[in-house]
């Protein structure tokens, strides 16, 4: 919830402003309205972006031509997610992913998925890793750089947000759990 804030006659409650960064900026503005308007801003767009890929999740689907499957489930809250992997000379260079759930777990996977093709089995592992890092599930600095949003994890930065919803982190998680299941599954391959 904002703060109350009666400031000069010219701008009696400026959180009506708050979607113009002209006036949040204006005199009689709260220092830092115009932080808080891009803050606002960009939660929002972070919200389309994890919608977007709900809707219209990337890699869908089962490869029937994949060298490892794995399959997750996060049983507090019946989230189900798979996924299929192609690795050519240590590359993923096809993933297919199914699964019902949450729009966190499901939007997660999809970019998780659009991440991953082209990458290294060893890129892919420290992808991991700085993810479930950005999302407090280890320990270590955040790789996320919050004066360019995007621009280390792409979408995934999106899903920062869950971290303030502590139940929510698992959703976000497991298909990361999925993919770190299929790595492991692909290094016991030795044909991979």
């Amino acid at each position: 919830m904002l703060p109350d804030y009666i400031g000069p006659a010219s701008c009696s409650d400026w959180r009506k402003d708050l979607n113009d960064p002209i006036s949040a900026t204006s005199p009689g503005s709260p220092p830092g309205a115009l932080s808080l308007v891009r803050t606002m801003a960009l939660e929002e767009l972070y919200r389309e972006v994890i919608l977007d890929h709900y809707r219209n999740p990337r890699h869908r689907g089962s490869l029937p031509h994949a060298h490892v499957h794995a399959e997750g489930q996060n049983p507090s809250c019946g989230d189900e997610f798979s996924i299929d992997l192609v690795i050519v000379d240590g590359v993923i260079t096809d993933v297919g992913t199914q699964g019902q759930g949450c729009s966190i777990s499901q939007a997660s996977g999809s970019m998780m998925a659009d991440m991953i093709v082209g990458k290294t089995v060893d890129e892919v592992a420290a992808l991991a890793s700085q993810f479930k890092v950005m999302m407090s599930i280890d320990e270590g600095e955040n790789p996320v750089d919050p004066a360019r949003p995007g621009s280390v994890l792409g979408d995934l930065e999106a899903l920062q947000g869950v971290r303030k919803f502590p139940v929510r982190i698992k959703c976000a998680d497991l298909p990361w759990v999925t993919l770190i299941d299929a790595l492991e599954e692909a290094a016991a391959q030795p044909q991979i």
